[in-house]
């Protein structure tokens, strides 16, 4: 599922359609006479509960500025299951249009911007309503691939060497190898994305978390693009997350398949097996597979919305963020009675601009001295000169304020 991998084989320059059946891919959802059903639903329950209680804790302004970060860390992770690193320092700074004189990684970069672009606009609602889609799907591959450089564009055959550019947005019109799986024909594609977004758009609420999981793998069964489907799936199961648990976009279940891509992967493959026995479920693929994927799934949604929730608990979060500010403060890198600007915004998620004075006890020009060092440090945002301020979390702090979110950078 790599980008750069050299695991596609093409060797039908057209859509040729040799009428497989939609049913191959069947199950597309756990059926109900599952015996794992109830547990299923149990955890779906349970991280409905998790995400919900989680987002609803946080004040808007805290809200916002960790759905930024998140969105940063996102990318860095689905990037780093392709084998493409990009730490968040640096992708924070290629959003600046800050980026490295080394061609490769300004490219890493310039592919970290476009993945966070299009995650900007998810989760901003563009895909509300449309993930599981073919058009919403498709809009996905060429929002994100739209933004590319052109090196990263192009794959080559493993075994003719020969270069084909990958069209942002367009089916693929080869055949492919994921591994050992033979992927179904080009032409196949649209009617195989027609009945996955029949099966997945009409879903209830507690089945359609349930079935994010087979969504996601079943999309990369059908590896509908050239390239890009690994990253293309991560994205809309992020935006099913987003849409119907509600999450705020502030946690990841990219950072949790990171944490061990082998058994990610593994996961993954054993989707791809083909039925056992008559305990197998009915359809042409293993829904004993399915299953354990599905478990895997909402068990690493669950451990991520739990540790962002454990991450940003109220009093640890204002303890790391003052102790830092009180550091920067005694340095002089920062004016005294800077801390007490991130104190209140922690506390009520904005603070005009108006009001800096009042709570600071000073004038208004000591205070926008303050304001103006702490958005130097990164660590204030606004959405325009005279909106009010909100806290930002800069990668770059991450491991002071956030630890264990992400490695350190390495120089």
């Amino acid at each position: 599922m790599s980008d750069r991998s050299p695991d596609k084989k093409g060797d039908i320059p057209d859509a040729e359609d040799r009428g497989e059946a939609t049913f191959q891919m069947e199950p597309l959802v756990i059926s109900g006479g599952s015996p794992a059903r109830a547990s299923l639903t149990d955890l779906a329950l349970d991280l409905a509960a998790k995400s919900t209680g989680f987002r609803r804790s946080l004040p808007d302004g805290v809200l916002t500025a960790l759905a930024d970060l998140v969105r940063a860390m996102n990318c860095y992770y689905s990037n780093l299951i392709e084998g493409h690193d990009t730490h968040p320092v640096d992708i924070e700074r290629a959003l600046k249009s800050d980026y490295s004189r080394d061609p490769r990684k300004r490219d890493l970069q310039l592919e970290a911007k476009a993945h966070v672009t299009v995650q900007r606009w998810i989760d901003g609602g563009g895909l509300r309503g449309r993930a599981p889609t073919r058009d919403g799907i498709c809009e996905v591959h060429r929002r994100f691939c739209e933004e590319l450089p052109e090196e990263l564009l192009w794959v080559e055959e493993p075994d003719t060497k020969e270069r084909v550019r990958v069209v942002p947005g367009e089916l693929r019109r080869r055949d492919v190898k994921v591994g050992l799986h033979m992927a179904i024909s080009p032409g196949a594609v649209p009617r195989f994305l027609s009945e996955f977004e029949r099966v997945y758009s009409r879903l209830g609420k507690t089945d359609f978390i349930i079935a994010a999981a087979a969504a996601h793998h079943r999309l990369l069964w059908i590896h509908p693009f050239l390239d890009g489907n690994g990253r293309v799936a991560r994205l809309m199961s992020h935006a099913m997350m987003l849409e119907v648990l509600d999450t705020g976009g502030v946690w990841s279940i990219a950072r949790g398949f990171a944490r061990n891509v082998g058994a990610y992967k593994g996961q993954l493959s054993a989707c791809d097996l083909q039925r056992r026995n008559d305990l197998d479920g009915r359809g042409a693929l293993s829904e004993e597979s399915l299953v354990a994927f599905t478990r895997y799934f909402l068990e690493t949604c669950l451990d991520q919305a739990s540790f962002m929730e454990g991450l940003v608990q109220p009093g640890k979060l204002r303890a790391r963020i003052l102790m830092w500010a009180e550091e920067e403060v005694r340095t002089g890198a920062l004016p005294a009675k800077a801390g007490a600007i991130l104190e209140a915004l922690l506390y009520r998620g904005e603070l005009p601009r108006g009001e800096v004075g009042d709570v600071l006890g000073l004038t208004p020009r000591h205070a926008r001295r303050i304001v103006s060092k702490l958005a130097e440090r990164g660590v204030l945002a606004s959405e325009a000169p005279r909106a009010p301020l909100r806290l930002a979390f800069p990668a770059a702090l991450a491991s002071r304020w956030m630890p264990g979110l992400f490695p350190e950078r390495t120089p």
